[in-house]
């Protein structure tokens, strides 16, 4: 097996220097330094610097999220009339081929003062098919051309939402996809900043892509891969249970079965308790959607659970969080519950009397709290609570929701510790938690590096504890370890 000596390593939380040494993929001994002298393969002098437990992004698209940077952006339109002109910008370039499909990402039409319209983005496009796909990812403003490609039809606002985008045909929304060589792409800039595992809920048949993905070299990272509920039946009669290795390195497990029971803040569907502000009484959804109703949502956990998959569920509105709460509870399930952004008073302590997961992504409070003031007015106290969770027992999980948000841990870290960025003043600042909670949620409940554990580590420049705001955010990481094998290096 093969022998790795950390030399000079001061471990998070602690003062004194160390020595490490790591045999195989586990960590073997701890002592202090200079007194670890046998023979290893390898030994690197980490001059000082902090050796903490890898980092885990908790809830990652990652198709989507390697996708993106062949999108245009679209996150800075701050109107309808923005997101065209940007639309005109990118038809314009003169290396574009006549015909080929336009693919943008990133608006939030939230806070815009105009609306989109499938006619004036018609007019500008022609027969390019255009797809203008929104930063939370649950809806789509598109052109006639591409509608007719997808096999979608169009209202006058050009908008399609919840069920018919996100069915929609994956492989005809963009020009093309992405290759082995931009996985590997997205992997190694993942690995650079500390992390060592993600929880994958694309909509794909994630078990066996990232099989295959693993044995074609793209191994910086492991992966949870969930199962959405097409998949189940498939998933079952195979065999295959929550936590089981499905690769010979255990780099892939089979994660957990993800239900989507609601739509999202920016779209106006999450499911509410109360009516959206200015909600029209010819409205049909005045409190958001329940896209995955609650007997259907009974019916997949008796199903799954029995054959010993667990749930991952989405919901985002109050409604929504008490109804799959309820569910939980009436199933005896210690389940996970995905971004859990609006919650009932009576039902923070609910998450830890049932032994819940709240899988929260600290980010989307810094990108929709203006969303969140104009759509959730008088109710945001409550919206993105991650103290008030934490408080009630539940056990917190940090991710990004890539590509929603990027996907980098400090991000999360810096967003949850300060409820703040670029500058503003702290939103809801009684909703922070302590760093120490922050980076326990990011490194799978453990910040120390103890003998025994699997070596999955990161390497950082900087002590998170003496890190500013700014410097946590983009705190630099010199070296991430997967199981003892170096999968970034800066040395």
């Amino acid at each position: 097996m093969t022998s790795l000596l950390l030399r000079n390593a001061r471990l998070l939380g602690e003062e004194e220097a160390r020595d490490v040494r790591i045999v195989g993929d586990r960590i073997t001994q701890i002592a202090p330094e200079g007194t670890l002298r046998d023979a290893v393969e390898e030994f690197v002098d980490l001059d000082g610097r902090v050796l903490a437990p890898g980092l885990w992004d908790e809830h990652v698209h990652f198709t989507q999220w390697t996708i993106r940077r062949s999108r245009f952006d679209l996150s800075d339109t701050r109107s309808a009339a923005d997101a065209l002109n940007r639309v005109r910008e990118v038809l314009s370039e003169q290396d574009r081929e006549p015909g080929v499909s336009a693919t943008g990402y990133g608006f939030r039409d939230g806070t815009w003062p105009d609306a989109p319209s499938r006619d004036a983005l018609d007019a500008i496009t022609g027969g390019t098919p255009v797809i203008l796909i929104s930063g939370d990812l649950h809806c789509a403003w598109m052109n006639s051309a591409a509608a007719v490609r997808l096999g979608l039809e169009l209202d006058e606002s050009g908008l399609v939402r919840e069920g018919p985008w996100l069915n929609s045909p994956a492989h005809l929304r963009d020009a093309s996809s992405p290759t082995s060589a931009k996985f590997r792409e997205a992997a190694e800039a993942a690995a650079r900043r500390g992390v060592v595992g993600i929880v994958e809920f694309e909509h794909a048949d994630n078990l066996t892509q990232w099989q295959e993905r693993i044995a074609s070299g793209i191994d910086q990272l492991r992966i949870e891969a969930s199962i959405w509920p097409e998949y189940l039946d498939g998933t079952i009669a195979a065999g295959h249970r929550t936590g089981d290795p499905l690769e010979s390195r255990g780099l892939v497990t089979m994660g957990r079965l993800k239900v989507v029971v609601d739509g999202s803040l920016n779209t106006r569907t999450a499911w509410c308790w109360d009516p959206y502000p200015g909600v029209g009484a010819q409205d049909p959804h005045p409190c958001g959607i329940a896209t995955v109703p609650p007997d259907e949502l009974r019916r997949l956990l008796s199903r799954a659970v029995p054959n010993g998959i667990a749930p991952a569920v989405h919901a985002i509105g109050d409604r929504a969080n008490t109804e799959v709460i309820d569910i939980f509870e009436e199933h005896g399930i210690a389940g996970t519950i995905e971004h859990a952004q609006l919650v009932s008073e009576k039902d923070f302590s609910r998450f830890g009397a049932l032994g819940l997961v709240a899988s929260v992504q600290p980010e989307h409070a810094m990108d929709d709290r203006d969303v969140a003031d104009r759509h959730w007015a008088g109710r945001t106290d409550r919206a993105f609570a991650f103290a008030s969770l934490y408080a009630g027992g539940a056990t917190l999980r940090l991710g990004s929701d890539a590509p929603v948000a990027p996907l980098d841990p400090w991000h999360a870290i810096a967003a949850a510790t300060t409820r703040s960025r670029e500058g503003r003043e702290p939103w809801h600042p009684d909703q922070r938690v302590p760093l120490d909670v922050a980076l326990a949620a990011s490194m799978r409940g453990r910040t120390t590096v103890t003998a025994g554990d699997i070596a999955d580590l990161a390497i950082l420049d900087v002590d998170p504890r003496a890190a500013t705001a700014e410097q946590l955010r983009e705190l630099p990481v010199s070296g991430t370890l997967v199981g003892g094998r170096w999968t970034w290096r800066d040395l």
